[in-house]
């Protein structure tokens, strides 16, 4: 994946929430160099969502139909 659409990514993983910012930072820490181009579309899937659902399913308050999605989020727990 080229580096513009990481940063893309990364600008759009800056959220209101604190928690949020510090698991996205982790993440980006742990898994930028293995990023493929599917990950890069599931991310754009879950950085849609409002932060406090996004926390929520990270947390594991509120399930994630989705199992793409729910990798990510595993993903973001594990950074």
């Amino acid at each position: 994946m080229n580096d513009r659409k990481i940063e893309r990514l990364k600008w759009r993983s800056r959220r209101g929430l604190l928690e949020l910012d510090l698991l996205f930072e982790r993440f980006w820490a742990k898994y930028t160099p293995e990023l493929s181009d599917r990950d890069a579309q599931i991310l754009d899937r879950v950085l849609q969502l409002a932060d406090n659902d996004l926390l929520d399913m990270v947390m594991d308050r509120r399930a994630c139909a989705d199992a793409d999605m729910r990798i990510m989020m595993q993903r973001l727990q594990e950074g």
